[in-house]
């Protein structure tokens, strides 16, 4: 019985042993190997399931980090490795098998995906017989041989341009030049005489060029040079050891004349990048920085491709996934550039602003800020010392003046009329007897007048009222009106409404406190002084419902835009031909008659806004003059100038009304 006992203790270890020797199926131990891939546990894989022959070929840091660093560098994400083999049933054969995988990943340039046959060898090891990987470069990408290397390509995209109405450029992808020097080509003279030239240091220039790559002979960058600096670019040509080498660049060919409107673009900043990162900026993004760059920002930012692909060492690179590049969407506004280059031209470079609309559509046709700047010199990087001057410069040429809100002066009285007329409070062939230059309420007013600049010796109806802008008749025209009548009609008109205009241009307003509850204050809105302030589109606008028989449209920015109603009913038809027809004589005898043309049929009317504190003080005074060609109303221009008290008052805003008209009468189709 012992014997039988001591027999079965013995098939029992035997049978024990046998277990601990028990070679795991190459399933099993794939799917072991493939779940620490997945978990990216690259020091295991290579340590525990590597083969020997393969770990002669690579060691365990140089394994592990070639797939850190790639899988790093190609922003992989959603890695997923699937075993794709059935279980065998005659594996205890063999010393080597083929099993199916399938590798997942999304990256920077797209999704990647391949199947690969991973190949395991049966080895005995002091720890008993197991299958390990034989390993090598194709299990991280099949095509990835000995010597190979990922590569990750950018692909630029191009921003979106900016056209007017008629397709001239008004912001493009062009071409522009890097200065630079040749290494070791010139002497102390010349790099000074480079430094000042391109408004940099000497140690700026001095640091360059001892950059660690920098050998004899070859190229170093300093400064961009726009393409339009012709005067600088002849310079820089003649110069020994000077180079000038073309390359992609934003340009703006109208310079000035569209700086305030186009924008510019330039190196995103810090304070940029934080508030931008979540869509996808980084460092090197540039981005729009004033202007419609700035405004259509999402609609013209390209998006950059990315291609990755193994770079071979005796064949043809492998692309292994590829995003192409995406273009910003060119953009067309209903600007007309070649009419709002004569216009600024016309502004001459003094402080003012004038807008241009045409009455039937909406289309705006021009938007001038004088003086301006060049936008292709912020493209290419604009020195402290240039910017600093360009804003303590008292001109102001970095102050976007059409984007503003003015005083109206003389120029809202066909308005207020308008609204009289049509409130009926208004006949027009009324006589007022108004005698002497000044006239208040009552007493109540104090020592406070309402002063104009002439008596005609005779009582005053509309026509005469206009003709010789009279400040009395349209005060008494206000008052006779009433505040809420006043109030109600300026509203109709868009004023205290946010203008309908894509680009943020500051809404009109009746008064500081939105209401004309003082006799004083709303007389003075009668003549546009008071606290009535209105932009020049704005002021266009209004006049457009003069010409269009009471209905103002909709201003549009863009081209491709429906035109549409913003307001209707302002005037009747028989009000506004009435408006018409004294504003014609406004030009034709009254305070605009510098700006009759012959073969056009100019109407319009001057202002002039005092800008003081106190009465009985001298103050700034702006110019203004807003007008059109009843023969052709292709527009309405309304334009303003600043601080024209020793310049002739509205007559120089007059003078360059009728230089436009006439200029653009002689070149426009």
């Amino acid at each position: 019985m012992k014997k039988i006992y001591l027999l079965a203790g013995m098939l029992f270890l035997i049978a024990a042993l046998a277990g601990c020797n028990k070679v795991p199926a190459p399933e099993e131990r794939l799917n072991e190997y493939v779940k620490l891939w997945n978990e990216q546990k690259f020091e295991p894989m290579y340590k525990d399931y590597l083969a020997s022959s393969a770990k002669k070929t690579v060691k365990q840091k140089e394994f592990a980090e070639r797939y850190e660093t790639i899988y790093s560098d190609l922003e992989v994400k959603n890695l997923k490795i699937t075993s794709l083999s059935k279980e065998e049933t005659d594996w205890k054969d063999k010393k080597e098998v083929s099993l199916p995988i399938k590798v997942t990943m999304d990256t920077l340039a797209g999704p990647i995906s391949f199947e690969k046959k991973v190949q395991l060898k049966l080895e005995e090891r002091e720890e008993g017989d197991n299958w390990f990987v034989n390993w090598n470069s194709t299990y991280i990408f099949p095509k990835l041989e000995k010597g190979d290397k990922v590569r990750i390509r950018t692909i630029p995209g191009e921003r979106g341009q900016i056209f007017d109405r008629n397709g001239n450029s008004l912001a493009i992808n062009g071409r522009g030049y890097e200065a630079g020097l040749i290494a070791g080509e010139a002497d102390e003279a010349k790099k000074k005489e480079v430094a000042s030239l391109l408004d940099l240091s000497s140690d700026f220039i001095e640091e360059q060029l001892q950059q660690s790559w920098v050998q004899p002979g070859q190229f170093v960058p300093l400064k961009k040079v726009s393409l339009y600096n012709d005067s600088l670019i002849n310079q820089l040509r003649g110069m020994q050891g000077v180079t000038l080498q073309e390359q992609a660049m934003r340009e703006y060919p109208y310079k000035q004349a569209l700086a305030h409107l186009t924008g510019f673009i330039g190196d995103i900043t810090a304070e940029e990048l934080k508030e931008l990162k979540n869509k996808g900026y980084n460092a090197d993004d540039q981005v729009g920085k004033r202007g419609l760059e700035q405004l259509l920002e999402e609609k013209l930012r390209e998006k950059d491709g990315k291609e990755i692909y193994i770079e071979k060492q005796k064949a043809e690179p492998v692309t292994l996934a590829k995003t192409p590049a995406k273009n910003g969407e060119d953009i067309k506004v209903a600007i007309d550039a070649e009419l709002q280059k004569v216009i600024y031209n016309q502004l001459n470079n003094e402080p003012g602003t004038a807008a241009a609309i045409h009455p039937k559509t909406g289309e705006v046709l021009a938007l001038a800020s004088s003086p301006g700047f060049d936008p292709n010199e912020f493209v290419l990087g604009v020195s402290t010392g240039r910017y600093t001057a360009l804003q303590n410069d008292p001109q102001q040429p970095l102050l976007n003046r059409f984007a503003a809100a003015y005083s109206p002066g003389s120029t809202i009285k066909p308005i207020i009329a308008g609204i009289a007329l049509k409130a009926g409070t208004l006949n027009p062939k009324n006589e007022r007897e108004i005698t002497g230059l000044q006239w208040q309420k009552d007493s109540s007013w104090g020592s406070y007048k309402v002063t104009r600049v002439k008596d005609i010796g005779e009582p005053v109806n509309l026509q005469e009222a206009l003709i010789h802008s009279d400040n009395i008749y349209f005060a008494q025209t206000a008052l006779e009106a009433g505040k809420d009548r006043i109030t109600t009609g300026l509203k109709a008109f868009g004023y205290a409404d946010k203008l309908p205009f894509e680009y943020p241009i500051r809404s009109s307003q009746i008064s500081n406190s939105g209401d004309l509850n003082k006799t004083a204050l709303l007389s003075d809105t009668g003549y546009g002084q008071g606290e009535v302030l209105n932009s020049m589109l704005h002021l266009a606008s209004a006049y457009s419902a003069i010409v269009n028989n009471g209905t103002m449209m909709k201003p549009l920015l863009y081209a491709e835009d429906e035109k549409a109603t913003w307001k209707e009913g302002l005037l009747s038809e028989k009000g506004a031909q009435l408006l018409q027809q004294n504003l014609r004589l406004v030009v034709q005898k009254g305070t605009a008659k510098d700006a009759d043309l012959p073969g056009m049929e100019i109407a319009g009317k001057t202002g002039t806004a005092e800008l003081k504190s106190t009465q009985g003080t001298k103050g700034k005074e702006n110019g203004l003059f807003v007008a059109y060609d009843q023969k052709n109303p292709q527009f309405v221009l309304a334009l303003m100038f600043e601080d024209v008290r020793e310049k002739g008052g509205s007559k120089v805003a007059v003078k360059a009304g009728k230089a436009i008209f006439k200029e653009w009468n002689e070149v426009s189709p």
